[in-house]
């Protein structure tokens, strides 16, 4: 029974560590949450923080899909996390970012809105990917690229995640001027602004300890 309980943790009222069926729900949850804010965004012509806004980017410049550029942009950053943070978070981050790159690209075939008003789909895209990287991080994995920047600096320095990712997505959002028009450009400000408040109130060290 003991045996039971140490791999189904949330069978067990005693602190625990995640076990694998939750890192897997876990990820599992946070890249689809994750992806329906992406695809949003993609559907509304905004463009996000992170990666995922030069991905959107690059998308808009050429018209490739935005889960080949989501993808190959991250390339890079596992080589951060290899050596910062250990071999199961890159493990995990490379899952999630694959999982959430293909459901974001297959989404728009299950999933259709007519109408997207463009200040509402960046506060409602803004807080599902705050929850989906909230989950994600609580199963210590991330969405790649600048997240994974972001939490070994909060791993190493103390500094909250939110706010390092919100230094990062100032110079991102200032380039999407050059593919989209300023009031587009506005609503994905917003966006940011409430993905990474979310994050700055939601996720702390000190409230919660993801092992």
């Amino acid at each position: 029974m003991s045996g039971d309980k140490r791999r189904f943790g949330f069978w067990n009222p005693a602190p625990t560590r995640h076990s694998l069926l939750e890192d897997a729900q876990g990820i599992f949850t946070g890249s689809m949450v994750a992806a329906l804010g992406l695809s949003l965004i993609g559907s509304a012509g905004l463009v996000t923080s992170g990666i995922a806004g030069v991905a959107f980017i690059l998308q808009y410049l050429t018209g490739y899909g935005f889960g080949f550029y989501y993808t190959v942009l991250n390339l890079p950053f596992y080589l951060l996390s290899l050596s910062r943070l250990g071999k199961a978070f890159t493990i995990k981050t490379f899952l999630a970012v694959g999982l959430t790159s293909l459901i974001t690209e297959i989404q728009p075939r299950y999933l259709m809105i007519e109408t997207l008003d463009p200040i509402w789909t960046a506060l409602l895209a803004g807080i599902l990917l705050g929850f989906g990287l909230l989950a994600l991080y609580r199963h210590r994995a991330s969405l790649g690229g600048l997240g994974i920047l972001a939490v070994y600096l909060q791993d190493r320095f103390g500094w909250r995640a939110g706010l390092v990712q919100l230094a990062f997505d100032t110079v991102v959002l200032a380039a999407a001027f050059a593919v989209a028009a300023p009031f587009i450009v506005l609503c994905s400000v917003i966006g940011a602004l409430v993905l990474n408040l979310f994050l700055t109130i939601n996720h702390r060290s000190d409230r919660y300890v993801a092992v």
